[in-house]
């Protein structure tokens, strides 16, 4: 078995294509895959992620469809043949990027499908016919329920990412999206972590599934370093910055756990002089993509997002991966940090711990099977400080300058202090004396002289009180004060009196 691309019988189209992209050495993955999928067989490999599963089934997928590529133009010429289903759109529109690099000398024709965008683009060019369909669950059923894609010829299904697609609920469509394909097909289950749900999979949907595993399940890569360090809720800014200037690190990936959470750490670091962008699923498809596409050209210095950004994802060169938010799932852990050192690489994985992360430090400690050390951090004088643990002192280095913001630009007690007790403000030439002597002195009340002299007895009168006289004046009745009278009302129709008979 060889371990040089130049040496696997690869048809001259594709070893062109893997030769332009610089493809030289093949890593343990791809050297044990390739041949046996060339093969024809099932196979579930497991390998870290980062070392290349994408072009470990995509060479032999095209190298065995070549006997089916042509130049017609008919789309009944260019039925689905292969079909790669992805967890996110992410990974799948860079998956589809790279099946179309290995395929581009060849007449083989290559599509992406996934949520977020429109769907007559995408109508079109199945429409057209693609040999090779690479989607994502969701939006191929929809396309499947739309007679835009047929997939009674499939020979190859490609499951990436397989774990993945099982935590966020995907089973039910993939059981659908299997239900319309060939029984006689190749199966090939790709994934950075074997769990016994994905065993169960392998079991139900492949056919005596040769087992690859390049490395120990759930191993993090040798050229990941790996750094806990302590740090308060309110601190993590401030050990975020400290970590880059002392590393000299100027991109890195920073994963949150929620959305919302995304979008303030994002707005926060951005505040702070970080170019920075946000990648959560709240966002549409086309900022998810200008976000990534931005930070690959460098023009974004960190990526703060959720785990959609976790998985497959291949950014080349990135030094760090920051998680903000420990994973509550501790194999997340080991697809985040594999955001970076990719390809025999080295990064830098930083995971920020706080008091309630005990448990999910725990469970991350037992899956790597490595103790987990905490360390402190170190912070230098210049740092952004905590909004509640610094807050005082930020609060009283803006009292002496005379401006009523904090450090971090969120209104401090100046503004408070202004207002007196009943809610208004003061006049300008009240809190001017204040503001000199930085003493709070409540604001000035307006005094009326009759509260101000001593109680004075009233002079003696004879007369009654006027209560007694108003009772005396007061005329008697026999009809009680309780009972109101009847008040008379005008009669439309003036009463009949009776005849009285004649005697």
């Amino acid at each position: 078995m060889t371990s040089s691309f130049s040496n696997l019988s690869l048809a001259e189209p594709l070893a062109r294509a893997v030769a332009e992209m610089g493809y030289e050495s093949m890593t343990p993955i791809q050297e044990q895959a390739i041949p046996v999928v060339l093969t024809g067989q099932d196979v579930m490999g497991a390998a870290q992620t980062g070392t290349g599963k994408t072009a470990a089934f995509s060479l032999p997928l095209l190298q065995r469809l070549l006997k089916h590529e042509n130049s017609s133009t008919s789309p009944a010429r260019h039925p689905v043949r292969a079909l790669v289903l992805l967890p996110t759109r992410e990974l799948a529109d860079q998956v589809a990027q790279q099946i179309a690099l290995y395929a581009k000398h060849t007449k083989l024709r290559s599509t992406v499908v996934f949520g977020g965008m429109d769907m007559k683009p995408q109508t079109i060019e199945l429409k057209k016919g693609v040999e090779v369909l690479v989607a994502t669950p969701g939006r191929l059923l929809d396309h499947i329920e739309a007679k835009n894609a047929v997939l009674n010829q499939v020979e190859y299904v490609v499951l990436d990412e397989a774990d993945r697609m099982l935590d966020i609920g995907f089973l039910p469509d993939l059981q659908r999206i299997l239900s319309y394909l060939p029984k006689t097909r190749t199966t090939l289950l790709f994934s950075a972590t074997f769990s016994p749900e994905i065993k169960r999979l392998a079991s139900s949907y492949l056919q005596n599934p040769i087992t690859i595993e390049v490395a120990r399940p759930n191993e993090t890569a040798s050229t990941v370093e790996q750094r806990f360090y302590s740090a308060g809720d309110d601190d993590k800014r401030r050990a975020i910055h400290q970590v880059l200037k002392t590393r000299g690190i100027k991109q890195a990936f920073i994963f949150v756990n929620s959305k919302l959470g995304c979008a303030r750490l994002a707005r926060s670091l951005e505040r702070e002089g970080l170019k920075t962008a946000a990648l959560h699923g709240d966002k549409s498809q086309d900022e998810r993509l200008k976000a990534l596409e931005a930070f690959k050209k460098g023009e974004v210095d960190l990526l703060v997002c959720t785990d959609v950004a976790a998985r497959g994802l291949d950014i080349k060169d990135v030094p760090a991966v920051f998680n903000f938010d420990v994973p509550f799932n501790a194999e997340d852990y080991v697809h985040r940090i594999g955001r970076t050192g990719r390809a025999g690489a080295s990064g830098l994985a930083v995971t920020l711990v706080s008091g309630s992360d005990a448990r999910l430090v725990a469970d991350i400690e037992k899956l790597i099977k490595k103790k987990i050390e905490l360390e402190a951090v170190e912070y230098e004088e210049d740092q952004p400080r905590g909004r509640i643990n610094d807050g005082r002192r930020a609060w009283r280095e803006a009292g002496e300058t005379g401006d009523g913001r904090d450090a971090l630009g969120s209104a401090g007690p100046r503004r408070e202090r202004d207002r007196d007790y009943r809610g208004g403000r003061e006049s300008r030439e009240s809190r001017e004396p204040r503001d000199q002597h930085r003493g709070f002195r409540p604001a000035a009340v307006s005094r009326d002289p009759f509260f101000e002299k001593p109680y004075e007895a009233s002079p003696a009168s004879d007369a009654a009180p006027a209560w007694e006289a108003a009772t005396k004046a007061a005329p008697r009745s026999s009809i009680s004060a309780n009972i109101k009278p009847k008040r008379k009302v005008a009669a439309l129709f003036k009463a009949v009196q009776p005849e009285t008979s004649a005697q």
